[in-house]
């Protein structure tokens, strides 16, 4: 993250508002909450992990068992029937 001096983005009187509360420190700005991605989605972790449960779910629901499904997908039981059995 690069750092940006306050004083060349901020109008005077707000620079001189924020330097009541914190002076000659760092101070970071969140961006908003509807333009902060969720976690997965840039890297596209979230895709390849909803694309695996489905394919799980559907495995499951073809007859393959558990403890194959297990072994296939490099999970514990546990893990697999809390995907098989969730709701989706």
């Amino acid at each position: 993250m690069k750092y940006i001096n306050a004083d060349i983005v901020l109008p005077e009187d707000l620079l001189k508002e924020v330097q009541k509360y914190i002076h000659g420190g760092m101070l970071y700005v969140p961006k908003p909450e509807g333009l902060r991605a969720r976690w997965g989605e840039n890297s596209g972790g979230r895709a390849y992990l909803n694309q695996r449960n489905n394919e799980i779910r559907k495995q499951y629901r073809a007859g393959l068992a558990i403890e194959h499904l297990a072994d296939q997908f490099c999970l514990s039981c546990d893990s697999i029937k809390k995907i098989a059995y969730g709701k989706k």
